[in-house]
This record gives structure tokens, C-alpha cells and sequence, in this order.
């Protein structure tokens, strides 16, 4: 049985800490350990931490930072960014880093899945799966490197192979919906619930606490991950970092758990 979760996804870009709008124009929005150290003192769930300029650049994780990040964090941390091998990933579990994401490694080379579960067990191998709408065929289509290269690969089909291979948890990343903070598309999401027997991490869209709620409630999600949300405040979109208490979370998803 596994307790809903609410999760702040917090972007790294050139060591910094950032928000994007649709992937792109990253909004440089302050440091990120101090970012940690007030989600440590609001009792966030856990956190997702994605280096991305990484993939990009076709570097290493910057293991100095994300070892920075995991003495500073109180809860579950989770990071992507740059991870291509096995060696790479016992560096970051062993820096205090709970989980891993891998995204365009998993779509390259499905057997690092494998092989990552096998030695980490699937309880810390997460795919992330960035999605975006095709115009021509009305549905989505995966991508990686920041959304600038389209795979032929359907996101449904390769969310049921990624669990296959052994990850323990799928985030799914709608880049349409990335910053705008209109809601997810909680109907496709439920395709992908439906589709998968692993929990479904939802990324892309939040902008309120019903919208935290409905992803769980009506698509069967079992997290609700956001951005913007969590790092602006009013029409102005200042800087302010914020998380709901544990008492209105409860009361937003009352005894919502999933098996």
C-alpha cells in the first residue's frame, strides 16, 4: 500500500535552480540548497531533482551538487539528469540520493533499466517519460533532451516496457503543460495508470490543490509532482516557495492510497 505524495520537482540549470515554461526560457528562481532546506522545514513527502543541462551537454551528473543536495534533505531525494551507466548511479546512491530517474538512457538503452534494477533493486529505478502532443495524430509522443528530439516510441506501450525491464516507478513529464499551470491532462494519465501495474508519478500542469487532487482522484495517480506551483506565487509569479501543510493534504485526498 503506498500513501499518496505530493512532490516539488525542482530543475538544476548551470548549478542554479530554475523554472521553464514548456521546457524552454529557464527562469533562474534562486539556490537550490536553500530551496531543500525550506522543503525540509515544510515536511515535504520527497523531492524530484533533474539536472538539465546534462543529457544536453552529454555530461556526467555533477556528483559534488548532488551530494550537497542529499546531506541538506531531510526526505527521499530523487535524481535525473546525465546518468548513461550502472557505475554512474552507485556513485549518486552512495553520495545519499534515494532514487534515480533515467529518461533518454532508458528510451536508448532499455537493458540499463534491467541492469539497474537487478543491482539496486526496482524500488529506486524511475523512468521518466517526457511527453508531447503530435499535431498530426492528436495524441502524444515521447521526447527527450529537453523536448528538441521526437521518438517514434508510444508513451503507453513504452511505459509498459519500462516496467517490464524492472523500474519501480514511471513520471510521466507533459512538456505542453510544463509552467502554463492549467491542470494535467488526467485523461491520457489514466490511459497510463490503467496501463501499468507500478505507481504513475504525474509532472506538468499543477497550478492549484484541486488540481493535485483531481490527478490522484480522477486519473489514479499515485503523486501528484509540480514545479511552478510550488516556487511562484500570485499573477506576478514572485518567488515564493511553498507547499501545502500535511493537515490540508489530508484533506484534499483523505485516505486516497493505492495498492
Amino acid at each position: 500500500m503506498l500513501q499518496s505524495r505530493i512532490i516539488p520537482c525542482l530543475l538544476l540549470h548551470k548549478s542554479g535552480l530554475v523554472k521553464t515554461v514548456k521546457f524552454k526560457k529557464p527562469k533562474y528562481i534562486g539556490d537550490p540548497i536553500n530551496a531543500v532546506k525550506i522543503f525540509n522545514e515544510k515536511e515535504v513527502d520527497e523531492l524530484i531533482v533533474i539536472d538539465i543541462d546534462a543529457t544536453v551537454k552529454k555530461r556526467e551528473p555533477n556528483y559534488e551538487q548532488i551530494e550537497n543536495i542529499a546531506s541538506e534533505a531531510f526526505m527521499p531525494v530523487c535524481y535525473g539528469g546525465g546518468i548513461t551507466t550502472v557505475e554512474q548511479m552507485r556513485k549518486i546512491f552512495h553520495s545519499g540520493i534515494e532514487k534515480v530517474s533515467l529518461s533518454a538512457a532508458a528510451l536508448n538503452n532499455p537493458a540499463l533499466v534491467k541492469q539497474a534494477a537487478t543491482q539496486f533493486g526496482s524500488q529506486s529505478v524511475i523512468v521518466t517519460l517526457d511527453i508531447k502532443s503530435s499535431l498530426f495524430k492528436h495524441q502524444y509522443q515521447l521526447v527527450t533532451h529537453n523536448g528538441s528530439t521526437k521518438t517514434r516510441k508510444d508513451p503507453i506501450q513504452t511505459a509498459i516496457e519500462m516496467e517490464n525491464l524492472g523500474a519501480g516507478e514511471l513520471v510521466i513529464n507533459n512538456v505542453d503543460r510544463d509552467g502554463v499551470m492549467d491542470g494535467y491532462d488526467t485523461a491520457y494519465l489514466k490511459q497510463i495508470v490503467d496501463a501499468v501495474d507500478i505507481p504513475v508519478i504525474a509532472l506538468g500542469g499543477a497550478g492549484t490543490n484541486e488540481h493535485l487532487k483531481n490527478v490522484i482522484v480522477d486519473a489514479g495517480a499515485s503523486a501528484a509532482a509540480a514545479g511552478s506551483m510550488f516556487v511562484f506565487h500570485g499573477r506576478h509569479k514572485a518567488v515564493l516557495i511553498s507547499y501545502p501543510t500535511q493537515d490540508k493534504i489530508q484533506q484534499l485526498l483523505g485516505t486516497t492510497i493505492h495498492e
